[in-house]
């Protein structure tokens, strides 16, 4: 197995550019900030991000948390990577992450500096400090299961080099806004997501009322039951799955939760008073 780094201050955009890199040393695996990530997916780990301070997202970065660690062990182990590509802040970091995770001495260090240029270096920087925004390198669903309540928007990532043939999958990645930056911890309540269900089905055509609306929601996922009547006309299959797509895109747009079902009861119809 060979082990690669890629090395850079924090805040530099060495996540914005693991997937290339990569890429492009034909690494299966990269852990960045607590995660293992394959291909297009978090396959391990828990996110430093998660963490509501700090400290707490260093431990987590440096898999210093036994269960932790010894999850990710056994997935290297079980899945035998060719290459594994680290990221730190520092040789120091890398290097300690390597020892936990008791892989082999590191091959190469790789630098920001040496796939970065100044200016793209500053742009990060400022993303970072005056955005609080992070890049994990995934895509959008797979940062939303790991990071239910973290602000979250998609990067596409364009290579403009000529005669790219990349696994193009790899260039989907995720902002994340972390949980310990100066906006707090995002907390969604529970009569929010039942403001955004009750909306988002009352604007579906065919919605006479939304009668009653319930949330049942776990830690990383929601489920609606909800109950409404329908204009005399409506078709009742068809707008029962409307309100379904209408709620799951509303609430997994918004909040970045996860929709694991949505249960529509048509409790009756309503009928226009001819005048």
């Amino acid at each position: 197995m060979d082990v690669y780094a890629l090395v850079g201050p924090s805040g530099t955009g060495k996540s914005h550019r693991a997937v290339l890199l990569a890429n492009k040393l034909g690494a299966e695996v990269i852990i960045d900030d607590g995660l293992v990530i394959t291909g297009s997916q978090i396959v391990a780990g828990v996110s430093a991000k998660k963490q509501p301070t700090r400290i707490g997202a260093i431990k987590t970065a440096l898999f210093t948390e036994v269960e932790h660690m010894k999850t990710v062990i056994e997935y290297i182990n079980r899945i035998k990577p060719a290459k594994i590509l680290l990221l730190g802040t520092s040789t120091r970091m890398v290097d300690k992450i390597a020892e936990r995770l008791i892989l082999p001495v590191i091959t190469e260090y790789v630098y920001i500096e040496q796939i970065a240029s100044e200016k793209e270096i500053r742009k990060a920087r400022r993303m970072r400090t005056q955005h609080s925004k992070h890049v994990i390198p995934a895509p959008t669903i797979e940062v939303r299961k790991s990071l239910p309540e973290t602000i979250i928007n998609p990067l596409q990532v364009f290579l403009r080099r000529k005669g790219y043939q990349g696994n193009k999958g790899w260039l989907e990645q995720s902002i994340v806004r972390p949980t310990f930056t100066m906006y707090g911890k995002l907390s969604i309540s529970q009569g929010a997501l039942r403001a955004i269900a009750t909306h988002a089905a009352a604007a579906v055509p065919g919605v006479a009322e939304v009668k009653r609306l319930n949330i049942i929601r776990s830690e990383q996922e929601v489920s609606v039951e909800i109950e409404v009547i329908l204009d005399l006309t409506s078709k009742i299959n068809e707008t029962s799955r409307d309100i379904q797509f209408r709620i799951k895109e509303y609430i997994e747009t918004m909040t970045g939760l996860t929709i694991k079902s949505i249960n529509v009861t048509v409790a009756g119809v309503k009928v226009q008073e001819i005048v």
